[in-house]
C-alpha cells in the first residue's frame, strides 16, 4: 500500500519546518513588527534557515515594504546573530549566489525572462503601457536582480513574498498573483493552503484570512479556466 494512501499527507502536499519558518518571519518584517520578528528569526534559525537564507528574504523585503522595513529587520537579524552567537550558536553562513548578476541591459533581459516564467507568460496590460518605467523597474530590480540571486531557490521566495503580501491591506490583487507565481514555481494547493494555517497559528488571523481568500480565487480561476 502506498504509505500516503492511509491519511498521512504525500511530501509534496506539506512544508517542512525550514519552509514554514519562513512565513511568520516575511509576514512581521513587511508589517514592522519587530519583537516578533526577533522570535521568528530565531525560530528559523533552529529550523534550519542559514544566515543566507534569512538575509536573502530580508532583503527582498524592501521590494514589497520598502527599504525601511527591509532595513530594520535586516538590523534585527545582525542582532539576533550576535546573541545566539554569545549564547555559543553557531549558525550555518549559507552560501553566495553561484554566479555574478548581470548588468545593464543583461540585467533587464534577464529580469524580463524570469518574469515571463514565473508568471507564466509576458507581463503585459494597460497598466503597464500607462506606466512602462514600473514594469522595468520590476524587471530589472525585482526579477533580475533579487530573483537571479540563486542561493534562496524559487519556492522560498515566494513562501516570502505571500507572506510578506499577507501582511499589506490593500495588496490583495498581487497577493492572489503571487499564489499563481507559488504554484508555477512548484508549490502545491496544499502547501499553500497550509501556509494559510502557518499564518493563523504563528502570525495572526488577519494575515490568514487575506492569504487563504487570495488563493481561493485563484483555484477558482484555475477552476473556471478548465470549464
Amino acid at each position: 500500500m502506498n504509505p500516503t494512501s492511509a491519511g498521512a499527507p504525500s511530501a509534496s502536499e506539506t512544508l517542512d519546518a525550514r519552509q514554514q519558518a519562513i512565513v511568520p518571519i516575511a509576514a512581521f518584517a513587511a508589517a514592522g513588527i519587530i519583537g516578533k520578528l526577533n522570535a521568528a528569526l530565531n525560530q528559523g534559525l533552529d529550523a534550519g534557515m542559514t544566515v543566507s537564507d534569512a538575509r536573502e528574504i530580508l532583503v527582498q523585503l524592501y521590494a514589497y515594504a520598502g527599504f525601511p522595513r527591509s532595513l530594520n529587520a535586516l538590523g534585527e537579524l545582525m542582532k539576533v546573530l550576535d546573541a545566539r552567537e554569545q549564547r555559543g550558536i553557531q549558525d550555518a553562513p549559507g552560501r553566495a549566489p553561484s554566479r555574478p548578476i548581470p548588468k545593464g541591459d543583461a540585467l533587464l533581459a534577464a529580469g524580463t525572462a524570469n518574469q515571463t516564467k514565473l508568471s507564466g507568460g509576458p507581463v503585459e496590460g494597460p497598466l503597464f503601457d500607462f506606466a512602462p518605467t514600473a514594469n522595468e523597474y520590476l524587471r530589472a530590480h525585482l526579477f533580475g536582480d533579487i530573483f537571479e540571486r540563486d542561493n534562496l531557490d524559487w519556492p522560498s521566495r515566494e513562501l516570502a513574498t505571500v507572506g510578506m503580501l499577507s501582511a499589506l491591506p490593500g495588496a490583495e490583487p498581487q497577493l492572489q498573483a503571487h499564489m499563481k507565481i507559488s504554484m508555477n514555481v512548484g508549490l502545491t494547493a496544499g502547501q499553500l493552503r497550509q501556509l494559510t494555517q502557518v499564518l493563523a497559528d504563528r502570525v495572526g488571523a488577519d494575515h490568514a484570512r487575506r492569504a487563504s481568500e487570495a488563493l481561493d480565487r485563484h483555484l477558482a480561476s484555475l477552476s473556471a479556466g478548465k470549464q
